[in-house]
């Protein structure tokens, strides 16, 4: 979950402490802030925000002296101080209850990066609220206006979505079906449309209707290099040259509207430029991410049966090279001994990686970027396309079977991203943003590319590893570019916790305003350490839950507008009808955890699987009919807060009781010694599944059985004894892909010893990783 800021324009209706998430004692905080609440009125006079309205007041005790802060309760109360009930219709009956949740300003308790934060139980307890002050710039000031923007958006959904795509450039304006949807198999064919007829580009809302704007000038991306000291910037109207030099250059070889181009890039500014030329020309980028192996590339170029490449011939990625013009070149020949020929491979020269002198080459087929791209013309016209035109294929692979072509299109997309971007980071024109997902997942399409250029933002784009030369190199970063709006994926957070605190500290980070989180359920200690050591107490945290399959974010907390619970993804985004279903698909009211499903379809919904519908629908829309099944398990507490289990598949069955692996993982994060902790499933002859733990310790902590006994006894203190591990097993490190996804297939066939059904460990950051779990084992 992120931290959100509610406003001085929250309700106060009913105000009880059971309303306010178990909080109203001093044992829900710790040193060295509590809040103990009281019922007095706080004056102009006594009151340092100078409220003369009815207030409720609550003492910040700080080190032992105590600062007297009052909370505004303002649009909840008419003149006469009556409580004024907010009427809602059964939509809106697990987003009410933000109404009668106090607002205020507060620290939660420090945390050092040893010491990785509290009991999971008394977490879920706090509420960490905004400032005053940042609530008041916010674009959600308060929980009234998201209940008033969410109301329409889901009792008018066409009005409403319709008056933000007006917003954006359409060379002609949709039909007046504004959305058509069916997501009930039961009565026919899935489908998903959003302003159908209208005519659109996306490339040209974010680049040149910009610069139509006046931002020509304005830095579009701050490149930083692998090693310190290179770097390069682009303005939105230098950006705009190159792309439009790349597609003519694509053009010319004969891409057209609908045409697939794969990308094969690491994160040079060529591979935004790139997604975008494709836009422009209306064909198809498919970007993978340049990590994947020849044989997992090949599977994309084929399904897709791909008019061109696009790669470089080498990458640094820390102190390693990898040779990504090799992995194209086998790619290719398995292509051709399956019938696909690509008669176009453009390679980029990336010589601080590798000189062109010792690269691989095909003459006739591969062709240097720099020899071609920049002799082309600086303009070119754009491809209007139909707002239900396919921008991108994104492929997403499984432990089985070929990979998914998760297919979106234009114009949905195109307003869904740029409108989550907008709220969800509480977006400014000053601000510097910088998302460290590569583009060859989903959030670089969203988050990096599309998104932020839409809402014309200044973005960070990085070559290299967190870490290197350094575990300080990220803050580094944000100094250097003043930084204002950080996201990143938990694992990132847990992986830096495991070192000093100092390499955060001896950065300023004064630059920040707001952090985010994407990937995973972010385990409430790592929360805290963002927050207390990242964010120095005052940035809220945007908890992301969306997937590549919903093109945009889904359930995120909205900075400024409402209190944030560490772990909690909060409250749906506009639009978004979360509901939770049990076995049967029967919808749970109230404090609940199943299965999470959304109702109705949004804008930035993808379509189809490429050239697999019926996959399509099988997958996502047959498991529970008029729904769409996200695959996640998800719990929603007394206040309507929504808490991510993970994966169904990650959600283990002991003994009648399910589990989420991510609550398991949290109780283990939590004893000091533990940096970090991956939860799988195995068979287990007497409760159907076992619970088996990968730990990692903190750095210099040596293994040992009495730690063993240590960690179980942690989640037995905090879950109970059916939660607690059959089994610890001890990890130097967790196979990661680079962009710091744990791939838990691989756990699970190491933990059930099935050695020879690993697959491909080649997107792993390190594949060494898997040697030494094999190793430690039985250990």
């Amino acid at each position: 979950m992120m931290a959100r800021q509610p406003h001085v324009d929250g309700h106060y209706n009913n105000l009880s402490l059971n309303s306010l998430g178990g909080i109203g004692s001093s044992a829900s905080f710790r040193a060295p802030f509590q809040i103990l609440f009281s019922s007095e009125k706080v004056n102009q006079s006594s009151s340092p925000l100078k409220i003369r309205r009815r207030s409720i007041s609550f003492s910040l005790a700080v080190g032992g002296g105590c600062k007297r802060v009052a909370v505004m309760a303002s649009s909840g109360y008419g003149q006469d101080g009556v409580c004024k009930d907010i009427k809602t219709k059964n939509f809106l009956r697990h987003v009410e209850s933000l109404a009668n949740i106090p607002c205020g300003a507060g620290k939660i308790s420090q945390l050092n990066a040893v010491i990785l934060g509290e009991a999971l139980a008394s977490e879920e307890n706090d509420l960490v609220f905004p400032s005053e002050d940042f609530s008041r710039q916010a674009l959600i000031p308060s929980p009234q206006k998201y209940l008033e923007m969410y109301k329409r958006s889901i009792e008018d959904p066409a009005g409403f979505w319709s008056d933000i795509a007006s917003q954006f450039y359409w060379k002609e304006k949709w039909g007046q079906e504004v959305v058509s949807e069916n997501l009930d198999v039961r009565k026919g064919n899935i489908k998903i449309e959003w302003f159908k007829g209208g005519i659109t580009n996306i490339c040209y809302n974010c680049l040149d209707r910009n610069i139509e704007a006046g931002l020509g000038d304005k830095i579009a991306i701050y490149w930083e290099g692998n090693e310190p000291g290179f770097d390069s910037t682009l303005t939105y109207s230098q950006l705009l040259e190159q792309v439009c030099q790349l597609a003519n250059y694509l053009k010319d070889v004969g891409v057209k509207k609908g045409d697939a181009v794969i990308i094969y890039l690491p994160m040079l500014s060529e591979l935004p430029i790139t997604m975008l030329a494709c836009a422009r020309i209306g064909a198809v980028h498919s970007a993978v991410f340049a990590g994947f192996s020849a044989e997992s590339l090949s599977q994309r170029i084929m399904d897709c049966k791909a008019k061109a490449v696009i790669t470089c011939n080498a990458v640094k990625r820390g102190p390693k090279t990898i040779y990504l013009k090799d992995i194209v070149d086998a790619a290719l020949t398995e292509c051709s001994k399956n019938g696909i020929s690509v008669d176009v491979c453009l390679t980029y020269e990336n010589k601080l990686a590798l000189t062109r002198e010792n690269t691989k080459w095909q003459e006739g087929r591969d062709i240097w970027w720099q020899d071609v791209v920049p002799k082309y013309p600086t303009t070119c016209e754009v491809e209007w396309v139909d707002a239900e035109d396919p921008l991108f294929l994104l492929y997403t692979s499984g432990s089985t079977g070929k990979p998914k072509g998760v297919l979106h299109t234009t114009g949905g997309y195109m307003v869904y991203t740029a409108t989550t971007f907008k709220y969800a980071f509480d977006y400014k024109p000053s601000d510097v943003y910088w998302c460290t997902a590569d583009c060859g997942w989903i959030t670089g399409h969203s988050y990096v590319t599309y998104g932020p250029m839409l809402n014309g933002a200044t973005s960070v784009v990085y070559e290299g590893a967190p870490n290197y030369p350094d575990p300080g190199r990220c803050w580094d970063i944000v100094d250097k570019y003043k930084v204002t709006i950080f996201y990143t994926a938990p694992t990132l957070v847990r992986s830096l916790m495991r070192d000093s605190n100092e390499y955060v500290t001896r950065y300023s980070r004064k630059s920040l305003r707001v952090l985010g989180s994407v990937g995973e359920p972010i385990n409430p200690s790592a929360w805290r350490w963002f927050f207390n050591v990242v964010g120095d107490a005052r940035c809220p945290i945007s908890d992301t839950w969306w997937q590549t399959e919903t093109g945009g974010f889904m359930i995120t907390p909205l900075p400024g507008a409402w209190p944030q619970k560490p772990g909690s993804a909060t409250f749906p985004f506009f639009g978004v009808q979360p509901v939770i279903v049990d076995e049967k698909g029967v919808e749970i009211e109230g404090e609940c955890n199943g299965y999470l499903c959304i109702k109705n379809s949004w804008p930035g919904a993808f379509r189809t699987l490429y050239g697999d519908h019926e996959r399509y629908e099988t997958t996502y829309f047959k498991p529970f009919p008029g729904y769409y099944f996200s695959g996640d398990g998800c719990s929603r507490d007394k206040d309507g807060y929504h808490w991510l289990t993970g994966r169904v598949d990650d959600v283990i069955n002991v003994s009648g009781h399910r589990i989420g692996t991510a609550e398991v993982e949290s109780a283990l994060v939590s004893h000091p010694q533990c940096a970090e902790a991956a939860v799988v499933g195995v068979e287990h002859e007497v409760k159907g599944q076992g619970i088996y733990a990968f730990v990692t310790l903190v750095e210099g902590v040596p293994y040992s059985e009495e730690l063993r006994k240590d960690l179980i006894l942690s989640v037995r203190k905090q879950i109970g004894a059916f939660a607690a591990p059959d089994k610890i097993h001890w990890a130097p490190g967790l196979p990661k892909t680079r962009s710091g996804k744990i791939m838990r297939r691989i756990l699970r066939k190491i933990a059930s010893r099935q050695l020879d059904e690993l697959g491909d460990t080649s997107t792993l950051a390190d594949p060494g990783v898997v040697d030494e779990l094999i190793a430690l084992a039985d250990s």
